[in-house]
């Protein structure tokens, strides 16, 4: 009787208990930092899906499972709160804090690192998770479309990184791309960086965030944090994915039915030669039948302990090119360790990287492309005996297929990166950095063209080059030729400061001030030409079996006689951060330089910078608005300089090689001046003024910024043309010009959607640039105030360039031939320089403005949607207000030659009377706008899985779905950079399309 008792106790007590578990109820408010109610705050029971919203005036009731539940409770734009359960209490006031996340997350700057809330510079931050996906190779395309003011061109060549320009050229060099430093270590070649490896990417782009850097820094920098081991956490992760790449687009080139139709409407006929009855698809032939193929994997290890930490990665990518014979392949390997001591107060790190690529390129790549869509589809790849289909009657006529499969080009590098530091803490906020850093890239390349080749030497073979280079004449030699190169490039860097960081009640400073010493060695190696093989297999790589002494008139090639350089660099810097309250920030930098590369008058520059801000939403006047979280005012200026684009020892008087000359029956060699010196040659100087507005509004919902800058730079570098009376040489490298960028730059950043299943963020980045050569002069200069350039000598284009140098134009200014029509004679007729129209218009005398190259306006639009465990990731990019010559466009519309070389399908109504039909003139400026649908990726996480396994994602990625644009070429995405932008000539690399499946893990 008494356990049934005991029985009948114990269940009611239990179902009494579970009762009371199921049907507790648990109520409370939620609030802001000032005590404002949050609406649709939601209130999550952890380890269930049971959750409710707040209602209107942030209240909220919810029934538990549990006495001691947790429960979570997050809204958009705060720090998300646990609350703890413990049965004694149901009725809560819980005040959330903004998420401070965007303004305490730590920037790298030089030499330092600081909380963006206080910054006074521009600078954009994009994390690991917001860099683009896909098979890439570079830093440039993982940053495109994702910083305002940023402009990324990328080609489809997997051999070829990305051209990076921040806030317009700054000068008339062939350096233009900005500076970057790899984790504290300046001046890396980012091709040693795997993307998986990194944290973060802070673009710095005013000068004063990058007057630090002095007088590398005029193209801005670009600081990239990698992976570093955490304490107490021992970590495994390996992440792949495979790709597959297809062309996206392609030339619309005319068949051979309808280049048949077309030779016969206007009394055209193929030659013998050419006419085997064949319809081949000659842009088709040259490439990889059943598309690319890409694969990438990464496998990491990190941990730590107590007094230190590290990581470590492997990780490899192999990528074919879309054209035959073209891929690349890469292995990096990365250690970083860092090691506490001495109570903690001393740190020592550790980081080496070592990356190893192979690049194999298409032969001739260029002539390739030229010829791929030149050659008539009448024409066969191959005879009917298995031989290449050739014509070396017709000149400069060359089977694309052959070409690639009768040639290699191969380079491989091995770049070693290594660095070791030591920080230690010293009383009163002092702390001493010491940094020793070495960097070894060795180049290997070959090239060997067989025994084939020596058939095109009877042809006028002319290379491609791209612009603004023109074409020379190329010689075979006989029975194959080879090239072989090894150079190495050292750079060695002692860095040397101390940071002080000190609070004095509402007073804080932040100071550093250090020394860098650094030396260059470029170049260090040899180049080596031969021909005459007994056989084709030996390739480049035995050139002792070459006889090139047999070849009469074969001169040996030993590369550029300027290839080694000496470079030393020694620089002084310090800065002052000045912070009263959190409310009102300075700072100023100065930095010292001295080059060797420069005059022996001027090897000194000085790069000053100051800026301020001013945090409005600290004032007491702010209290009480419900509008800005956050709001900041900055303004700044600053010098920096470029000493980069330029051989070391440009300043210097050099002689060497002229040729020969003909004495007493007998070519005898010439010596003499090559290179004038210019003692007085000086740092491009360039100063951007800077005014930006930080803000956050609808409690966190929306942050965003927009800068408005001006960038001036003075006495540009270039290579003028100048009075051989008073300098021989008849050019000298000198300062003299001016160029001026302003600009407007906007990034928003929204949470515009959370729910308990389901978010949306949303982020927008435009940017507009005005860029202009306001000054073109030199004491020595003999050219006036313009400079006409670019040539792609197409046929029958002799002397006909596309753009020019020209006071109060930007660069990429085109200047051509005006397009007014056709006469009555159906005749292409032009606007004379006098406003008349002619039908024989003279090159240079007849030429006009014609639009731009650069861009009015970039875009970057990225969207994140979670859906329960899924992802989606939708990303657009666009460039607006440009134009493109498309001069490749011209080439190609010659009805008068259709019978010796394709046409474009859409020049079926042209006629073989009109010999002007062709000429590079405003008729082949085509709007260069377009938006593309970058990236999509959509995703699904498993979470934990098993014991080990912590996290599993796969995703699906789809790299340039679409693009929208009126361009009538392959892809409006051309050149960029350097200094002939928006150039469509011949040698456009097929963007593609790619599809491709990933996998992370987390051990």
């Amino acid at each position: 009787m008494e356990k049934l008792k005991l029985l009948l106790l114990a269940f009611f007590l239990g179902l009494s208990i579970n009762s009371w578990a199921q049907k507790t109820e648990v109520s409370g408010v939620i609030l802001d930092e000032k005590n404002l109610p949050l609406p649709a705050a939601n209130i999550l029971e952890k380890g269930t899906t049971h959750s409710v919203v707040t209602d209107f005036d942030g209240k909220f009731k919810m029934s538990v499972s549990n006495p001691n539940a947790t429960l979570v409770v997050s809204f958009i734009g705060f720090t998300d709160q646990t609350i703890k359960l413990d049965g004694s209490k149901t009725n809560f006031t819980i005040k959330l804090a903004s998420a401070t996340t965007a303004l305490e997350q730590v920037v790298v700057v030089g030499y330092g690192k600081g909380s963006r809330k206080n910054l006074t510079t521009s600078v954009t931050s994009v994390k690991a998770d917001q860099l683009n996906n896909g098979v890439i190779s570079d830093v440039g395309q993982l940053l495109q479309g994702k910083v305002a003011g940023l402009n990324v061109s990328t080609s489809g060549d997997p051999t070829k990184q990305s051209s990076v320009v921040l806030r317009g050229a700054s000068t008339l060099n062939s350096s233009q791309g900005p500076f970057y430093v790899v984790d504290g270590i300046p001046g890396v070649d980012i091709s040693i960086i795997a993307p998986e490896d990194i944290v973060t990417i802070d673009v710095l782009k005013d000068a004063a965030a990058t007057a630090i850097y002095g007088n590398r820094a005029a193209n801005g920098v670009i600081m990239v944090t990698t992976k570093r081991g955490g304490k107490d956490k021992t970590q495994i992760s390996y992440s792949n994915y495979f790709g597959k790449e297809n062309v996206s687009n392609q030339l619309d080139m005319m068949n051979a039915k309808q280049l048949r139709a077309f030779t016969t409407k206007n009394n055209l006929n193929f030659t013998p030669e050419n006419d085997k009855g064949a319809d081949t698809d000659w842009q088709k032939a040259i490439l990889r039948e059943n598309g690319a193929l890409s694969s990438s994997h990464n496998l990491s290890m990190s941990g730590g302990g107590e007094h230190g930490n590290y990581f470590a990665s492997i990780s490899t990518i192999n990528k074919e090119g879309v054209l035959l014979s073209s891929n690349f392949s890469r292995l990096i390997a990365h250690l970083a360790v860092e090691q506490f001591a001495f109570d903690d107060k001393v740190k020592f790190g550790l980081n080496v990287t070592n990356s190893n690529s192979k690049y194999t390129n298409v032969p001739q790549r260029n002539t390739v492309l030229l010829q791929a869509v030149n050659h008539l589809p009448v024409s066969p790849v191959k005879n009917e005996d298995g031989s290449y289909f050739e014509n070396f009657i017709q000149t400069s006529y060359f089977n694309p297929v052959a070409m690639i499969n009768h040639g290699d080009d191969d380079t491989k590098t091995n770049n070693f990166v290594g660095s070791f530091t030591t920080e230690v803490k010293l009383p009163f906020g002092f702390s001493y950095n010491l940094n020793l850093s070495y960097q070894q890239l060795n180049s290997l390349h070959g090239e060997f063209y067989d025994s084939y080749y020596q058939k095109y030497n009877s042809a006028n073979f002319y290379n491609n080059p791209d612009a603004p280079l023109v074409h020379t004449l190329m010689n075979f030699g006989v029975n194959g030729s080879a090239l072989r190169s090894s150079y190495q490039n050292t750079n060695t860097i002692i860095e040397s400061f101390l940071n002080w960081d000190r609070d004095f009640g509402d007073h804080k400073i932040k100071a550093v001030l250090g020394y860098s010493w650094q030396e260059d060695v470029l170049g260090d190696g040899f180049q080596s030409t031969t021909t005459n093989f007994p056989v084709d297999a030996v390739s480049y790589n035995n050139l002792a079996l070459s006889n090139y002494n047999s070849v009469a008139g074969y001169i040996v090639n030993f590369g550029d006689s300027k290839a080694y350089q000496k470079k030393r660099l020694i620089s002084y810097f310090g800065r002052l951060n000045y912070n009263y309250k959190d409310k009102y920030l300075i700072q100023g930098t100065l930095r010292r330089d001295g080059g060797s590369v420069f005059g022996a008058n001027n090897r000194w520059g000085y790069f000053p910078s100051v800026g301020g801000a001013w945090r409005i939403d600290k004032e007491g006047f702010m209290k009480n608005q419900g509008i800005f979280t956050d709001l900041k005012l900055r303004a700044s200026y600053g010098e920096t300089g470029n000493s980069s684009g330029f051989n070391a020892y440009t300043a210097q008087f050099i002689s060497g090689s002229l040729g020969t000359f003909y004495y007493n029956g007998q070519q005898i060699g010439a010596y003499g001046p090559n290179q004038a010196a210019n003692p007085d040659l000086k740092w491009e100087k360039t100063a951007t003024a800077n005014i930006g507005l930080d803000f956050t509004i609808l409690k966190g919902r929306v942050s965003g910024s927009v800068d408005l800058y001006d960038k001036k730079t003075t006495d540009m570098i270039f290579n003028y043309s100048v009075n051989p009376v008073l300098v021989p040489v008849g050019t000298i490298v000198a300062n003299g010009g001016n160029m001026s960028n302003k600009g407007i730059e906007v990034g928003l950043n929204i949470n515009a959607i959370k729910t308990k299943n389901f978010s949306w963020t949303t982020n927008l980045n435009g940017s507009h640039n005005k860029n202009e050569i306001t000054k073109l002069t030199n004491p020595y200069f003999i050219g006036g105030d313009s400079i006409r350039r670019v040539q792609p000598e197409g046929a029958g284009q002799t002397g006909s360039t596309l753009q020019i140098f020209k006071e109060g134009k930007p660069l990429g200014q085109f200047f051509t031939l005006k397009y007014a029509g056709k006469n009555a004679d159906g005749v292409s007729q032009y606007v004379a320089k006098d406003g008349s129209l002619t039908t024989t218009p003279a090159i240079g005398t007849d030429y006009h403005y014609a639009g731009s190259a650069q861009p009015k306006f970039l875009l970057g639009w990225d969207n994140n949607f979670t859906y329960k465990k899924f992802d989606l990731n939708i990303f657009f990019r666009g460039v607006f207000g440009n134009k493109i010559f498309n001069a490749t466009r011209a080439d190609l519309f010659r009805p008068t030659t259709a019978m010796t070389t394709n046409i474009l399908a859409d020049a079926a109504n042209e006629s073989p009377n009109d010999l002007n039909a062709y000429k590079y003139s405003s008729r082949f400026i085509e709007d260069g706008s377009y938006i593309r649908l970058d990236n999509l990726t959509l995703g699904y996480d498993f979470g934990k899985v098993g014991k080990y396994i912590k996290k599993i994602r796969i995703y699906e990625t789809v790299n340039n779905l679409f693009v929208i644009t009126k361009y009538s070429g392959i892809d409006p995405e051309v050149e960029q950079g350097g200094t002939a932008p928006g150039v469509d000539s011949n040698n456009f690399y097929p963007k593609t399309r790619t599809f491709l499946f990933g996998l992370n893990v987390v051990f």
